[in-house]
């Protein structure tokens, strides 16, 4: 008597190569059609500018919802997490990692990015800016504009007037609550890039994204006039091919 047996090894598999055809399927394909009304993942945009801050290819200036305290309390809670290593808490580009050498990181007190559109801060974070990588994995849609929301705040702190603010409260400058700290007064001044911070241009500027035929809106990427360096500009003697700046 003789038993017969059946084998089928790893090179003898069932499966379909994929785009190649088979007589399996009526059609004769092998790749499937999707099922109608698929969505990849990430890709549900149900209302556009809230998931790009863009509107006709250019950066948008409203946020998608109101700015209250919420969210702007949601909005600093997200930015100490992930935006002050760089920006700093204050915003002003001297993040620790930048003071032990990373690429400076963009100033949010520039004039250039004071007239950024909200829709820029957005973008940036979407899809990273210079040496800035994205977050969007770590940051959802609406926490995305919670920190636009919350850096529109730390931008307007800086630059706030008695008018500014409710009936009986008061605006203190910072160089008064530095010395209250028992800090300088100079302590709450502006920053200068420390001798380990790098640029990556072959002037020693600052990098910026040049600007697109499709965008014209300020802070967009536009190329900022280059700034005179001084002798004690740490980044005039700067090599090129040094990693580009975080805006």
């Amino acid at each position: 008597m003789f038993t017969i047996g059946c084998r089928q090894d790893m090179q003898d598999q069932p499966k379909f190569i994929p785009l190649r055809g088979t007589d399996f399927y009526a059609d004769g394909r092998s790749a499937r059609p999707q099922v109608q009304n698929t969505v990849a993942r990430n890709q549900l945009h149900t209302d556009n500018y809230f998931e790009t801050g863009m509107v006709d290819g250019k950066e948008g200036n409203a946020l998608p919802f109101p700015a209250t305290l919420e969210v702007l309390q949601r909005g600093q809670e997200r930015f100490n997490v992930y935006c002050t290593p760089c920006h700093s808490r204050v915003g002003n580009g001297a993040g620790m990692i930048v003071q032990r050498g990373y690429a400076p990181a963009g100033n949010f007190h520039t004039a250039r990015l004071q007239a950024a559109p909200l829709g820029h801060f957005f973008n940036v974070m979407t899809n990273g800016y210079g040496a800035m990588p994205d977050y969007s994995a770590q940051l959802t849609p609406a926490d995305r504009w919670a920190v636009v929301a919350y850096i529109r705040a730390l931008q307007l702190s800086q630059n706030a007037t008695q008018a500014d603010v409710a009936s009986g409260s008061h605006v203190e400058p910072l160089d008064s609550i530095a010395e209250k700290e028992g800090l300088p007064a100079s302590f709450a001044g502006e920053w200068t890039l420390p001798a380990t911070a790098v640029h990556g241009t072959p002037t020693g500027d600052t990098f910026v994204l040049p600007q697109s035929s499709t965008n014209s809106n300020p802070g967009s990427g536009a190329p900022a006039a280059s700034q005179p360096k001084t002798a004690n500009s740490p980044a005039a003697d700067v090599p090129a091919g040094q990693t580009a700046p975080k805006q």
